[in-house]
C-alpha cells in the first residue's frame, strides 16, 4: 500500500438526492463515466463491476463495496485490469463524499493507494473530466 492520495471536489447546483442517484444508477453512471456499464447491488461486501470498451479494447474493472451511507458516502476498493495482478495491495480505495451546502451539493472524491505520483496525477485528470461531465449532466435545465 502507498500513502499517495488523489482528491478532487466539485460543487453541483443540484440536491444531494439527485447527485446520489447519479452515483448509484447504472444508466446515469454510463452518461458521465466514459460509457461504462456498472453492476452492483450497492450493499456493503458486494461486488461492483465496471465494464466497457476503451480505445477499442474491452475492459472489466472490479471492486468491493466497503461502506455505504445513502446520500453521504460510497466507498469501494477498485482494481483495473491495467493495474497488474488483482491482489489487495494493488487495489485502490475510492470514496465519494457528499455534503449539502446552501442548496448545492459538494462532491469530494478521494482515491487512495495510488501506485506513483504520476498515476495519481493521471487519475486526478480523469476524475476532473468525470466530475465536470457529471456536474454538466446534473445542472442541465
Amino acid at each position: 500500500m502507498t500513502d499517495i492520495v488523489c482528491t478532487t471536489s466539485v460543487e453541483i447546483k443540484a440536491p444531494i438526492s439527485k447527485v446520489w442517484k447519479a452515483l448509484t444508477e447504472p444508466e446515469q453512471i454510463k452518461k458521465y463515466l466514459f460509457g461504462t456499464d456498472t453492476i452492483s447491488d450497492w450493499k456493503v461486501g458486494s461486488p461492483i463491476i465496471f465494464s466497457g470498451v476503451w480505445e477499442g479494447k474491452p475492459y472489466e474493472d472490479k471492486g468491493t463495496i466497503l461502506a455505504m451511507e445513502p446520500e453521504k458516502l460510497l466507498k469501494y476498493n477498485y482494481w483495473s485490469n491495467w493495474a497488474g495482478e488483482d491482489i489487495l495491495e494493488n487495489r485502490q480505495i475510492i470514496s465519494y463524499h457528499l455534503k449539502s451546502e446552501n442548496g448545492k451539493t459538494v462532491f469530494t472524491l478521494t482515491q487512495e493507494n495510488c501506485p506513483t505520483n504520476e498515476a495519481r496525477d493521471h487519475s486526478a485528470s480523469n476524475w476532473n473530466m468525470v466530475l465536470s461531465s457529471m456536474k454538466e449532466m446534473l445542472e442541465e435545465k
